[in-house]
């Protein structure tokens, strides 16, 4: 039961991307203006406990209510494009009423933006290759950083502006939009093959 150090990094670094805490900031403070109000600490620790207990049963729950990997890909592939197309297109796409504190939280922002189909099958793909600890690790060091930011994104709206937000809101709503497609596309492709 050691820790390997490269494992560590490399499962961090590839959650890290995956996660696109960073890319998700727009997303989170739309969210804060909808909803008034997020509460980090709430959907860091919603967002560990779902990876940690998919990393565990994720395969065995998919087989249990008989949806393969791809099949819960290409259905997270679609929350993540209409969250993309509110983000470019400044529609609200999501009921008003979903956005009370504690929904707002947990969703859309522990599931799926945090803890969504791509890091939940970057997980199930990480346990094939990396010891179950290192995988932890990784994901604890992914939940900091989250919290990082979520608690920061206020002074991060401070300094950004309305405009700077407008701007990168735009960009990494089409990112997004990108990587639903990219998410849609391979998975809808592993279904009919």
């Amino acid at each position: 039961m050691l820790l390997n150090f490269k494992e560590i990094l490399t499962a961090t670094m590839v959650l890290f991307a995956v996660i696109d805490i960073i890319g998700s900031i727009p997303i989170i403070i739309g969210l804060r203006d909808k909803a008034g109000h997020i509460n980090s600490a709430k959907a860091s620790i919603i967002a560990a406990v779902v990876m940690i207990l998919f990393l565990f049963l994720g395969e065995s729950i998919l087989n249990l209510i008989g949806v393969n990997v791809n099949e819960f890909a290409v259905a997270g592939a679609l929350i993540l494009f209409f969250i993309a197309l509110e983000m470019i297109l400044g529609v609200t796409l999501f009921k008003e009423g979903d956005t009370n504190p504690d929904m707002a939280s947990i969703f859309p922002l522990a599931f799926p933006l945090l803890a969504g189909p791509g890091s939940l099958t970057t997980l199930l793909s990480l346990r094939a290759e990396y010891e179950i600890q290192n995988i932890i690790v990784a994901i604890v060091v992914n939940i900091v950083i989250i919290y990082t930011v979520l608690k920061t994104s206020g002074k991060l709206q401070r300094f950004l502006g309305k405009n700077g937000i407008a701007v990168i809101q735009k960009v990494f709503g089409v990112i997004l939009l990108a990587i639903a497609i990219k998410l849609f596309t391979s998975n809808i492709q592993l279904l009919f093959n």
